[in-house]
């Protein structure tokens, strides 16, 4: 008869220092978890309001649009360049870029008010209920000098939305002092020249 031996079997336990602390290790999985799922929300979020808000306005080039989607407040009124072309006529335009860049060109008709220098006497003729649209570029700096306008009790004031960059990106005319007609457009700086896809672009 074979008798059978059991022998004892020693756990042997590994250092506290080798030990994972999985319950440490997940919780701080789902805390990172929580805070992406929470700031692609936030982002979404943000992205959808804008893009209601500003639904109305569009250009050309998609990566443009998307840009000035993210730079342009939604709280802003703002018209796109065929709308405000088509009823060209009907609206005073200002131009709130650098006295340099307006004397390249600028839309035909438009009077000068500036940007840093802005002062509202430069309106002061003008109506409360006069249609005002105000340019620059792309639409950022005369974003600011839209609401300086509002905030005066001007009742009917939009930003053009893409600026004179995209006026001349939709083959609408520009002008230099002389009321010639011109390609030549000032583009700032070339960062932001490169949505600037039409005429001979002029950087001094």
């Amino acid at each position: 008869m074979i008798t059978k031996i059991e022998l004892p079997v020693r756990k042997i336990k590994p250092p506290a220092s080798q030990v994972l602390p999985e319950s440490r290790i997940f919780k701080t999985c789902k805390h990172i978890l929580i805070k992406k799922t929470f700031l692609h929300i936030i982002i979404l979020s943000c992205s959808i309001f804008v893009g209601i808000s500003l639904a109305g306005a569009q250009v050309q080039s998609g990566s443009f649009n998307f840009m000035l989607k993210i730079m342009l407040s939604s709280h802003t009124p703002v018209i796109n360049v065929p709308n405000a072309a088509k009823n060209f006529q009907h609206y005073l335009f200002l131009d709130a870029r650098e006295n340099k860049e307006f004397n390249v060109s600028h839309i035909q008709n438009a009077r000068y008010v500036g940007d840093k220098e802005f002062s509202i006497a430069a309106i002061a003729d003008v109506k409360k209920e006069q249609p005002i649209v105000v340019y620059c570029s792309i639409g950022k700096r005369s974003e600011d000098i839209t609401l300086k306008i509002e905030k005066a009790g001007y009742t009917n004031v939009q930003n053009l939305y893409g600026g004179i960059f995209e006026w001349v990106n939709q083959g609408h005319p520009i002008y230099d002092n002389q009321d010639n007609r011109t390609d030549s457009v000032h583009a700032y700086s070339h960062f932001w020249g490169r949505w600037l896809d039409k005429g001979v672009k002029v950087y001094d």
